[in-house]
């Protein structure tokens, strides 16, 4: 645990460094790329989504350690070309772990939220899921455990490989000539994050991009053809926690309202997308039939809001790192306690700028939290080991959140009906 916060104390300057520059460059071409709160939006799912793999908040049904120590058939040495080796059995599990999150209803909801931003950016790559409380990953990497290679050299290329699925998150790099042949590309990965229907579910390689060229799914980029990021069943919110487990909850509502047996079991397992023809007409869904007519989501809301919602954002971003760099220090019960926090935190502000009813009091909750446990412990989680009085400064961001809130719900002004910039039509 503690490698892997070492890890995220240098990826995420690397992260919004890239991110900087892509927005600049985009500037610079005169290129609409980030749009505010989507960019916001993407963040903080990131944030939630480190959290819970720091906390290890998800049930590995089967781990590779156990699957190799098991089925392996060779013993191989730890020499260089074995990380290769690996590199190339991840990349092979990964295509069909992420090819099951495409096609079975339940598991699209893992994967949701990496395609729910309506821009195609370096930030919504971010977009990580907390839905997935159980793995099964690691049953694809079954012929790397066959051969034999080691945990320990899984464990140091995994990491590696995810990183490199970053950077071809863009709309700033063309097609790359013969690299297109080999890796996944910008180009190729727009397509795959596009709701066309001449792109939808293909490109689902994550390094290689030889796994689509080879089971059928692979889809080149056409000139005539402008991708639309998103998915078909629009979220429309920028609560990442909302969006994580919208999915699922329609399948339980699916699975309730039914009146077969048969399609209360079978929902599950179905094709992404699929519902009981009993429930279509009588529970409708909203879902995209004309692209190029869709207007993304944005609410109209004030610049003095968006500056306060990034301010949470950088303010929650701040006590996650402390809560990262006290782990030797606090206990397991703490640490769930803090996370708490920091997902509500995340829900409150998200919820601020969508509008929502749930604002005030998911913001009054946090808030005799916030006293409650400064009360209860005298500190907040030891913050005063890092900040001097740093639990008043605490308080005071707490008393600030509400005030806002409670203010802005009493004028309302983000009330009645939605406001759609103009500049964000697919047209």
């Amino acid at each position: 645990m503690n490698a892997y916060v070492m890890v995220l104390n240098y990826a995420f300057p690397y992260f919004l460094t890239l991110i900087l520059i892509e927005a600049y460059a985009a500037r610079i071409k005169k290129k609409e790329v980030y749009r505010s709160m989507d960019t916001l939006a993407s963040l903080s799912s990131g944030l939630t989504n480190v959290i819970k793999d720091v906390l290890g908040l998800t049930v590995v049904v089967i781990s590779y350690k156990w699957l190799e120590t098991r089925i392996g058939l060779f013993e191989i040495e730890n020499i260089w070309w074995l990380y290769i080796l690996a590199f190339i059995g991840i990349d092979f599990g990964g295509y069909w772990s992420h090819r099951l999150n495409h096609k079975v209803n339940y598991f699209w909801n893992h994967h949701i939220i990496h395609h729910s931003s309506e821009e195609f950016n370096l930030g919504c790559a971010l977009r990580q899921s907390i839905s997935s409380w159980f793995s099964l990953s690691f049953l694809f990497f079954f012929p790397a455990a066959v051969v034999g290679i080691p945990y320990e050299v899984i464990v140091v290329v995994q990491p590696l490989h995810l990183f490199c699925q970053y950077w071809y998150h863009t709309r700033l790099i063309g097609k790359m000539g013969f690299l297109e042949k080999i890796l996944v590309t910008p180009s190729h990965h727009r397509v795959h994050h596009a709701i066309n229907k001449e792109y939808l579910d293909k490109n689902l390689s994550q390094i290689f991009i030889i796994w689509d060229k080879i089971f059928g799914t692979f889809q080149e980029e056409l000139n005539d053809v402008q991708p639309v990021y998103g998915v078909k069943r629009p979220v429309r919110t920028w609560n990442p926690l909302l969006i994580n487990f919208q999915h699922l909850w329609l399948i339980i509502s699916d699975a309730w309202h039914t009146i077969s047996i048969w399609d209360k079991l079978r929902i599950w397992f179905m094709p992404t997308g699929w519902r009981p023809k009993d429930v279509i007409n009588k529970y409708p869904v909203k879902v995209i039939q004309d692209i190029e007519a869709y207007k993304k989501y944005y609410p109209k809301i004030s610049n003095a809001l968006k500056y306060w919602v990034w301010v949470q954002l950088g303010f929650t971003f701040i006590l996650m790192m402390v809560m990262f760099n006290s782990l030797t220090l606090l206990t397991y019960p703490q640490l769930l306690a803090y996370a708490f926090y920091l997902f509500l935190s995340i829900f409150c502000f998200t919820s601020l700028v969508d509008g929502s009813p749930l604002t005030l009091p998911s913001e009054i909750l946090r808030f005799i939290f916030v006293v409650s446990v400064i009360f209860y412990q005298g500190d907040w989680f030891k913050l005063d080991n890092f900040l001097v009085n740093g639990k008043y400064l605490l308080i005071g961001y707490a008393v600030s959140s509400l005030w806002v809130v409670w203010n802005n719900s009493k004028n309302r002004f983000w009330k009645g009906k939605i406001g759609i910039e103009k500049s964000v039509s697919y047209k």
